[in-house]
């Protein structure tokens, strides 16, 4: 259905022998049931850190932590600034916050406007973890409603990472991922559950 699935065995082999420093995640409308599957299947010795940036409303209280803890065997937190990205630990962005990568791989926050409507800011996140983290990022866009994450995960692709996007039909809102699809900028789109086993095949950090 779509020019950039690529569902062939060769791509697929390719990826599993692909290691990665950092897996940034972007969610909205409809992305909390995706999380929890994806997080709940990442064995305890994953070895990327993971970054994700959900859409909140800034004013209120985020339940994130709890919600994503509950089933997953890494550890699950909303980092403070100047924190450093650890391997197999869950980053959360803060409600309110743009969460970013800084060049010695810690974690930045801002309270710079919105982009895309939206603060915390995917595009804000896969840009900034692209810059450092280049071939050795994984970038996944899941279900929301507008287009943020689009420019960010063209971003991730230029700087020689891999992209991946949540398939339209199984998405709550699809708009996100389709935004990423028809703009080119995703290598592989993916049901859930496939990404979910997918990525606790992934390699190793050497």
């Amino acid at each position: 259905m779509y020019a950039n699935r690529q569902s062939s065995g060769r791509q697929v082999a390719s990826t599993r022998s692909h290691a990665f420093d950092m897996v940034a995640i972007g969610a909205s409308a409809g992305g909390v049931e995706v999380l929890r599957e994806l997080l709940a299947a990442l064995p305890g010795s994953f070895a990327p850190a993971v970054m994700i940036v959900m859409h909140l409303v800034p004013d209120a209280p985020s339940y994130l932590v709890q919600t994503f803890s509950y089933r997953s065997a890494l550890p699950v937190i909303e980092p403070d600034a100047g924190e450093r990205i650890l391997a197999g630990r869950i980053h959360i962005a803060p409600p309110g916050y743009h969460m970013l990568v800084e060049d010695d791989r810690t974690v930045a926050l801002s309270t710079e406007a919105a982009v895309r409507y939206s603060r915390p800011s995917i595009d804000v996140l896969f840009e900034s973890a692209a810059w450092v983290y280049r071939e050795r990022l994984l970038g996944i866009l899941l279900s929301g409603a507008n287009d943020d994450g689009v420019h960010g995960l063209a971003t991730v692709r230029a700087m020689g990472g891999l992209t991946w996007a949540q398939t339209p039909e199984s998405a709550a809102s699809p708009e996100m991922p389709r935004a990423a699809i028809e703009r080119g900028v995703v290598h592989e789109v993916l049901s859930p559950p496939i990404m979910a086993r997918r990525l606790a095949r992934l390699p190793a950090v050497h």
